[in-house]
């Protein structure tokens, strides 16, 4: 039987399977459950909520299956789609924004540091290897404004891309001694930490006709960044060490997810209006697919850039894109990927965000409205992908506070001893669940 934790409980963390819960947050129940594995203890941290944040209320019903043309070819179509709801998008509803997986949440790639949006215009940092305390680090600037998502920079030490409305800040990290380079032209911003550490507004790449970033995606060597904006007809690819962006056009307006894969390989691109496009990063052409389940509102690589898995705002079952040849080759098909319990357990909409673990084995995800029982919590899966993705129900995970929701999550990529889900909580808290099984215990 999947975990269900009781409603006056919280989730600590994942012991082979099963969601250990506790009465509250705490960080002796944390040394007692898994401190003494892992030898460290993920203490919550806490942050002003603002509404800006919270997910809009549920629109439409609930569709039952995936349905995806490639090239507009009828035989494509994956599932039944009877009466399908779709959502119109204009590009000044800002209120569907949340609607997508924006990536609030994000660890640092190798170091036990997380970045969260954790309010309208700050981002929280919280170091867990700085030995001087628990406070965490918020960064602020005048160039900061209407933060939507953020993400570390691969191989780029501690660098962090924050996107604003107007463009992108993008924030380093130095020790005494060592002063970050800031380029010529850029605002001031630097902050001071405990340990000595200094955060400092090194660049800004800033947007067309002042637009609200709302994507973002590093290339995994660290070098470019893309970026785009629901107000604009393009995406652009910035190279980072120049400061120089090129804009990738082809009508692609209204843009809602970009996502590069972990080979660097292929490019995932979706829009508002249903359709999404896979590009080789080669000579940079793409596919296009449409799809009449409404628009992607999440999308995540398996670790070896050879699937994608896609969620979509009416259906409770994600695709999963699978290549059929290698790099260059475009040529790819859409497999449904069953997760029944989120109607039969959860009576919910269908679902809201995911994301997928760097071992492939865990995937999280939160869905739409649910019954009163179940609302407000995240599913956990145990993913197998030999040969075909199927997704097995661990449990639930609930987080703390009066009625908390999921903002946002993301897992850390790289920490060695198994996957760690950081979720952003409605209710005012950032908290790390470690999630420890067969395959990861010492």
């Amino acid at each position: 039987m999947p975990s269900f934790p009781h409603p006056d409980s919280v989730t600590i963390c994942e012991i082979n399977r099963d969601l250990i819960t506790a009465e509250s947050l705490s960080d002796d129940r944390a040394k007692d459950t898994y401190g003494k594995v892992l030898g460290i203890v993920f203490n919550p941290v806490p942050f002003q909520y603002d509404n800006h944040l919270s997910p809009s209320p549920e629109q439409g019903e609930e569709q039952g299956g995936v349905t995806v043309q490639r090239k507009g070819l009828s035989g494509s179509l994956l599932g039944v789609l009877s009466d399908s709801l779709k959502r119109p998008f204009h590009p000044n509803d800002v209120k569907l924004l949340p609607d997508v997986d924006l990536h609030c949440v994000s660890w640092h790639d190798h170091k036990h540091i997380l970045a969260f949006v954790s309010g309208p215009h700050h981002v929280t940092v919280r170091d867990y290897e700085d030995s001087d305390g628990k406070d965490p680090c918020i960064l602020t600037s005048e160039s900061q404004r209407d933060v939507k998502l953020l993400a570390w920079r691969p191989n780029g030490g501690r660098t962090l891309s924050v996107a604003c409305k107007g463009g992108i800040c993008i924030w380093t990290a130095s020790c005494p001694g060592n002063a970050a380079s800031v380029r010529s032209g850029v605002a001031s911003g630097t902050l001071s930490r405990g340990s000595g550490i200094r955060w400092t507004l090194v660049d800004f790449f800033r947007s067309h006709d002042d637009e609200q970033i709302s994507a973002l995606s590093w290339s995994p060597d660290g070098r470019y960044l893309a970026s785009a904006s629901y107000e604009s007809s393009s995406f652009t690819i910035w190279d980072v060490s120049q400061g120089l962006g090129t804009p990738i056009r082809r009508g692609l307006g209204g843009i809602s997810i970009l996502k590069w894969s972990p080979t660097g390989d292929y490019f995932f691109a979706a829009k508002f209006d249903g359709t999404f496009y896979l590009w080789e990063t080669n000579t940079w052409t793409s596919e296009p697919w449409s799809s009449t389940t409404g628009f992607v509102t999440g999308a995540t690589w398996d670790p070896d850039g050879r699937m994608i898995l896609i969620a979509f705002s009416d259906s409770s079952t994600l695709g999963s894109i699978h290549f059929a040849s290698k790099p260059p080759s475009l040529d790819a098909h859409l497999l449904p990927v069953d997760l029944p319990e989120i109607i039969s357990l959860t009576g919910s909409q269908g679902i809201e965000k995911i994301s997928w673990d760097a071992s492939g084995e865990r995937l999280a995800l939160s869905y739409k409205g649910g019954n009163e029982l179940y609302k407000g919590l995240i599913a956990m899966y145990d993913v197998r992908r030999t040969p075909l993705i199927s997704a097995s129900l661990i449990g639930f995970i609930r987080g703390p506070g009066l009625d908390p929701s999921p903002i946002g999550f993301s897992f850390h990529d790289k920490f060695k001893q198994g996957p760690l889900l950081s979720v952003c909580w409605s209710s005012g808290f950032c908290c790390t669940y470690p999630l420890i099984f067969r395959s990861h215990v010492p």
